[in-house]
């Protein structure tokens, strides 16, 4: 009964309000994942310093975000295709693609965890990361780094249920997870003075909590979806098709790293006091894309398991109505932030430049926060339907390489923060665009979105 009302949300029902019931719970679990990310900086900046705020945001959080970011493009295919068989009944292969996923997890965790703990002095470095900041910055990394197994454990675990129409459970875990690691952030920060040491300790922790929720609500669940650590290997079929979807959408996100990694480093050519802003607007930015994450995830799902249903019908509709919702959502997101930017900034430091450049950065920004939702949207209902290979060319040509040249040429031009800034706005009008033709093209030759 439980499996048909969740399979029910998806591909039954009026879709404004199934994707509404869907789309909450990710979004307010998103929230709760950034929640605990801000508190980080909250913390460290209020308790610790302005250096400190720079060492556990800016280099290390853009290089956090290349390596979660792969393993999270990677699961996405996982996601999909048991996405499109759950809704296809087709309960054999939904078993194999999720103890698959598992398998991709834990190979993954812990291959990147070496990588990244052996790497993590050299990798900021090449980030041009000022020196004051190096030490903490790389601690920062070696500690959470030693953690991606549990983060890679849940955020898989965490798209299975997804996938299947589950978003109440996962949200339920971040509840836990970021209440967690807001109370060890205090412990160890504020009581037990462990600065950058004690914020990278309470991630892992958390993390680790939240992976044995996730894995033992999965062992709990019932048929298909019932998960047995024996049963955890590679099955070559599910293997072939969720790495066929995912490495394309994992190179992207190593991509669109990559170009992050480049603007940071443009921009810790600025000093300190830069560097920390980045870091404070970066946790601000992050309520956008949460918003704007959740939307794309909804999508993907609903079109996934329409799909695998034949309703093509209700493909269509279900992007319609997701896009529209969006361009709401961001619309009052881009009023609330300018509106309050000084008033979120101080909630960060005190420190009047880092203020003040965060306040500039973030007006340069967020006003075309309502040209990406074109971007996610789009392609979100693309690779629902397995459609990937494309969708990585246009978002890679259009944002990440056209990023690039954009700071190698305009740079050398005009060396501002300003112009550093301005590679996000332009890029997404590009991509947007092509997003826009290529699928109106997709309509017309398949009809199915």
């Amino acid at each position: 009964m439980e499996t048909a009302q969740m399979k029910n949300q998806i591909t039954e029902g009026v879709i404004w309000k199934q994707l509404l019931m869907f789309f909450f719970p990710i979004m307010i679990g998103t929230f709760f994942q950034q929640l605990y990310n801000t508190i980080d900086t909250v913390v460290v900046g209020q308790f610790v310093g302005t250096k400190a705020l720079a060492s556990v945001g800016g280099s290390s959080s853009q290089m956090i975000n290349l390596v979660v970011g792969f393993f999270t493009g990677l699961s996405s295919g996982a996601s999909v295709i048991i996405a499109q068989y759950y809704g296809a009944k087709d309960e054999e292969f939904v078993r194999k693609g999720i103890h698959n996923a598992y398998a991709i997890a834990a190979a993954g965790g812990i291959f990147l965890s070496i990588v990244g703990i052996a790497l993590a002095p050299a990798m900021l470095r090449m980030m041009n990361t000022p020196s004051e900041i190096v030490a903490d910055s790389t601690l920062y990394l070696r500690v959470y780094f030693s953690g991606l197994l549990f983060t890679f454990v849940y955020n898989i675990g965490s798209s299975i249920l997804r996938a299947i129409g589950d978003s109440r459970t996962p949200l339920y875990i971040l509840i836990a997870c970021c209440i967690v690691n807001i109370v060890l952030d205090l412990i160890f920060v504020v009581v037990f003075h462990e600065g950058v040491f004690g914020v990278a300790l309470a991630t892992l922790l958390a993390q680790a909590f939240s992976a044995v929720l996730v894995t033992w609500k999965l062992m709990k669940s019932k048929g298909m979806l019932q998960l047995k650590i024996s049963k955890i290997r590679f099955y070559k079929s599910a293997l072939i098709s969720q790495i066929k979807l995912g490495i394309p959408t994992g190179i992207e996100s190593i991509l669109f790293a990559i170009t992050n990694i480049a603007i940071q480093a443009s921009l810790n050519s600025f000093g300190t006091d830069t560097t920390a802003a980045w870091s404070a607007y970066g946790k601000l930015d992050a309520i956008f894309w949460m918003i704007n994450s959740a939307f794309g995830i909804s999508i993907t799902t609903f079109v996934g398991q329409n799909f695998g249903a034949g309703k093509t019908d209700r493909i269509r509709k279900s992007v319609k109505v997701c896009l529209g919702m969006e361009l709401v959502a961001a619309t009052v997101m881009v009023v609330f932030l300018i509106a309050t930017r000084g008033f979120l900034f101080r909630m960060f430091t005190s420190d009047a430049n880092v203020i003040q450049i965060g306040s500039d950065m973030l007006v340069l920004i967020a006003p075309w926060y309502i040209v990406y939702v074109f971007i996610e949207i789009l392609a979100g209902a693309l690779r629902g339907i397995g459609d990937v290979i494309v969708p990585v060319i246009i978002t890679l040509g259009g944002i990440c390489v056209l990023r690039i040249v954009w700071l190698s040429i305009a740079l050398k031009i005009s060396p501002t923060i300003s112009v550093i800034i301005f590679s996000y706005p332009v890029t997404w009008i590009l991509t947007a665009l092509i997003f826009i033709g290529y699928y109106y093209y997709k309509h017309k030759k398949t009809g199915i979105i």
